[in-house]
This record gives C-alpha cells, sequence and structure tokens, in this order.
C-alpha cells in the first residue's frame, strides 16, 4: 500500500477520538511558562492568531470547531458568496497559535493546572531530600535480597543433600542377579 493512501485513510478515516486530537493548536510562549503544557485543543471561545495562510496576522476568537471540515472558524475571516452573504473559512489548526483560552469550563481548566501542578512538586522538594535518601535504601533494599538468596538456597541444597543421602542407604547392586538374569 501506498504510504500516501495509509496517510490518507489515517486522516480522513479516523475515528473520532482521534480528531478531536488532530483539532489542537500550539500555545503561546506566556501560556506554555504559565501551564507547562505545549499544545492543546482549540475549544469554541479561545483567542487566536493565524501564522500561515491568507490570513496570516489575523487575530480573533474562534467562532466554532468543525470536526468534520478538520478546522475552526475565526471572527472576521469570512468570504463573500456569489449570490451574496458571508461564509466562514475553516483554518486547519495547525496554522493557528492560541493566545488566551477559554477557561469556562472546569474539567478543562482543573486539567490544565493539573499539568502545572505536578512540575513544581517534583522538582523543589525532591531535588534537595528524597535522591539523597533512596539511593542509600535502594542500595541496601537490593543487597539484602541478594544475600539472602544466595545464602539460603546454597544452604539448603547442601543440607538437604547430604541429608537424604544419609537417611537412605543405597544397597549396591550385585552384578550377579543380572547375570543370572540373562
Amino acid at each position: 500500500m501506498k504510504p500516501t493512501t495509509i496517510r490518507t485513510r489515517t486522516i480522513y478515516m479516523a475515528p473520532q477520538h482521534v480528531i478531536t486530537k488532530q483539532l489542537g493548536s500550539t500555545l503561546s510562549k506566556e501560556l506554555r511558562q504559565k501551564y507547562h503544557q505545549r499544545s492543546v485543543r482549540v475549544i469554541e471561545g479561545d483567542s487566536v492568531k493565524v501564522l500561515r495562510g491568507e490570513f496570516k496576522g489575523i487575530e480573533g476568537k474562534v467562532t466554532s470547531v468543525s470536526t468534520e471540515k478538520r478546522g475552526i472558524a475565526i471572527e472576521g475571516i469570512k468570504r463573500e458568496k456569489l449570490k451574496g452573504g458571508n461564509v466562514d473559512i475553516y483554518i486547519h489548526p495547525s496554522n493557528v497559535i492560541v493566545t488566551a483560552l477559554n477557561l469556562e469550563d472546569k474539567w478543562r481548566q482543573n486539567r490544565l493546572e493539573g499539568q502545572k501542578q505536578k512540575s513544581p512538586k517534583t522538582s523543589q522538594p525532591a531535588e534537595t531530600e528524597k535522591p539523597v535518601e533512596k539511593p542509600k535504601a535502594q542500595k541496601e533494599i537490593k543487597e539484602k535480597p541478594k544475600e539472602t538468596k544466595s545464602a539460603t538456597p546454597k544452604t539448603q541444597t547442601k543440607e538437604s543433600k547430604p541429608s537424604d543421602k544419609s537417611d537412605k542407604k543405597v544397597k549396591p547392586k550385585s552384578t550377579k542377579s543380572k547375570e543370572g538374569n540373562k
């Protein structure tokens, strides 16, 4: 199968949960530092700036997100129809950078702030106290099982083998009985 066919299938015949991931866009530098995240799925109400294409440099709020057209409609970007009226133009989110987020959704806000909380907790206290204590504890734990494992099986096997031999008295087989049967 040609690579172009595979690429087309992954883009246009994708299930809904994959399509929503394709509607993600990069965050501005300020938002990256604030939320410690590189990209986010674009939703209605986010403020964006167009980076590529015919409408480069235009900033505005997202008015609608279309999973069918795989694009976002932005305020101020419209095209006139021949018969009159205006139509939204859908731009792919990869050509856009998010400058302000719509945080009305509590789930989205908690998810973004959850990403933020994980990195400072692990970086500040863990570097000063825990790494010094952990390697010592890990070495002791690793060494103890090795000693017990290596000592116990050897002693048990050595003790069990001689005790088995001493308990069982093996009589030597006589060659006469074998010769007589033949």
